[in-house]
């Protein structure tokens, strides 16, 4: 009896042991004690209820109690509430309390709902606000422009823009900007009327380019516009001239066909006409015996008649035969 006893108590010992370690599983899985210790141990107060309500809201605390420390400790006025609602919303708590610091620390006015609403909006506020500290330089490929005198020029541009904070939100990137400033190249070469002035004074187009104020509706501010390259392109008037003398060409060319197709038409009709009238004599002409025998059998035509016709028909044939050879005849008679 006393052994089953002992075994029953130690069995009751290591029940009692197994729920203890279980209990306490459960409260350090729902109470971060040592985050709790370390946010104490730094100076900022969260209340242990506050940690079990963000377990409960299905929220990492470590994501909010650690930013907290740092905006403490850098000396921000930020409460936990506001980190934990950006947080639930879906906004990175870590990079705005850091874009915070840094803007506190170069002395740029930035609001916890304004860092907040950048980062909602998908820009990096952190590298926003690193940009109003340390401009950006934006390298635009080589745009082409055609002066007046129809050479193409190609520049290149250098742009230094800086973030501007107050219109992150629902301001233009650097596509816009680089699209405006090379649609500033291209007027600028464009209204220039000789391509030797824009490569004697490149800075004409940076200086008539930022006068147009291309920053405007855009999250950037730009500080300058500066031409690293010059280069001369292809003699854009020279190839337009000469295209529009080939398409000239082949218009002249085309009418000219036309009008030799009208030619050979007109000549093979008029062809038509000359053997259609030539049937017609050489019919006329078959009814001439016909009619001179019945002119004969009628009495209307004697003899003598007809032998004269027959003597003018000799004389024609004779003085035709007669101009043919003084035709064909080219040798001078000689002279005795």
């Amino acid at each position: 009896m006393p052994a089953i006893a002992g075994s029953a108590g130690l069995i009751g010992m290591v029940a009692i042991v197994v729920v203890a370690i279980i209990i306490l599983s459960v409260f350090f899985t729902l109470v971060p004690v040592m985050l709790w210790i370390s946010a104490m141990a730094a100076g900022v107060r969260v209340s242990i209820f506050t940690l079990i309500g963000m377990r409960l809201r299905r929220v990492i605390p470590s994501r909010i109690v650690n930013p907290l420390i740092k905006a403490h400790k850098a000396g921000l006025d930020v409460a936990i509430n506001q980190l934990e609602s950006h947080y639930l919303a879906g906004g990175n708590v870590d990079r705005v309390v850091n874009a915070l610091i840094a803007a506190h620390r170069a002395n740029i006015e930035l609001s916890f709902e304004r860092a907040a609403a950048i980062d909602l909006a998908g820009r990096d506020v952190l590298e926003a606000v690193q940009m109003s500290v340390n401009p950006k330089v934006i390298e635009t490929p080589f745009i082409a422009g055609v002066a007046m005198n129809g050479i193409e020029v190609k520049a290149k541009a250098r742009i230094t823009v800086r973030a501007n904070i107050d219109r992150l939100v629902g301001g233009a990137g650097e596509e816009t900007i680089v699209a405006r400033v090379g649609e500033g190249i291209i007027s600028t070469i464009g209204s220039s009327i000789d391509h030797a002035k824009v490569l004697e004074n490149p800075d004409m187009i940076s200086q008539t380019v930022l006068a147009k104020g291309l920053d405007s509706g855009t999250a950037f501010e730009i500080l300058s516009i500066d031409i690293a390259d010059v280069d001369i392109g292809k003699n854009i008037g020279a190839e337009l001239q000469t295209e529009q003398a080939m398409a000239d060409k082949n218009i002249a060319q085309a009418k000219a066909e036309e009008r030799r197709a009208m030619a050979v038409a007109n000549e093979q009709e008029m062809r038509a006409k000359v053997e259609e009238m030539r049937a017609k004599v050489v019919e006329a002409e078959a009814e001439v015996p016909l009619a001179m025998a019945e002119a004969l059998r009628s009495g209307n035509m004697g003899i003598m008649d007809y032998m004269n016709f027959k003597n003018v028909q000799a004389d024609t044939g004779m003085r035709d035969s007669i101009s043919k050879y003084g035709k064909n005849d080219k040798t001078e008679p000689t002279k005795d």
